[in-house]
Order: structure tokens, then C-alpha cells, then sequence
């Protein structure tokens, strides 16, 4: 199994910047399971969205954060984050940290952390 807990959320003003991290612990089996690593946001009375994937071989972004958002990992550190440029109050939400294990079809999920962007 693998443990996801998320950190650097926060209150920011528009055009600010923040710096999501997500570490992973537990099953190291599990851990080198995973093929990919994402961050999802959900906003208050909306659906879940996909905002970044990483692979091993590349990176994907929603069209809706593309140009301010970067994704990256540290796998020594077993570390994902998340750059959060030029926030804009629409980036208001709870970002979670997703990482899939393609050799157990099995998704795993962090508890979340807010992000709010307003003056």
C-alpha cells in the first residue's frame, strides 16, 4: 500500500505563486509500482478535475493551467509537485495528489489541501 499526504497549500493573492508537495511512504513494492503521478482539484459544487500528469516519459496539462502550472518529481525523495504560477481565484480549489500503479490497476489518493486564491 501507499501513503499520500499533501503540504503547501494555502491562502494566496491573484498572480501569486505556490509550491505543492506530495510524499509518498509505505510499501516500497507498491511505490515502484506506479507508472504515473497526478494532481486533481475539485472546486466547491464541482466535479473533480484532472489538472497535471507525470510519467516517466512525459508530462500533460489541462488546458486551463497550461503555461502556469509545472509539475516535476523527486523519485530519490519519492516527492511530486506541483508550481503553481500566476494563480488566478478560479484556481481555487482542494488539490489532490493521485499516483496510479499500472502493474496493480490500482489508484491511490491523498486527503487534499486547500488552495485559495483571493485578494
Amino acid at each position: 500500500q501507499v501513503q499520500l499526504v499533501e503540504s503547501g497549500g494555502g491562502l494566496v493573492q491573484p498572480g501569486g505563486s505556490l509550491r505543492l508537495s506530495c510524499k509518498a511512504s509505505g510499501n516500497i513494492f507498491s511505490i515502484n509500482s506506479i507508472t504515473s503521478r497526478s494532481w486533481y482539484r475539485q472546486a466547491p459544487g464541482k466535479e473533480r478535475e484532472l489538472v497535471a500528469t507525470i510519467t516517466s516519459i512525459s508530462t500533460n496539462y489541462a488546458d486551463s493551467v497550461k503555461g502556469r502550472f509545472t509539475i516535476s518529481r523527486d523519485n530519490a525523495k519519492n516527492m511530486l509537485y506541483l508550481q503553481m504560477n500566476s494563480l488566478k481565484p478560479e484556481d481555487t480549489a482542494v488539490y489532490y495528489c493521485n499516483a496510479y500503479s499500472g502493474l496493480h490497476k490500482y489508484m491511490y489518493w491523498g486527503q487534499g489541501t486547500q488552495v485559495t486564491v483571493s485578494s
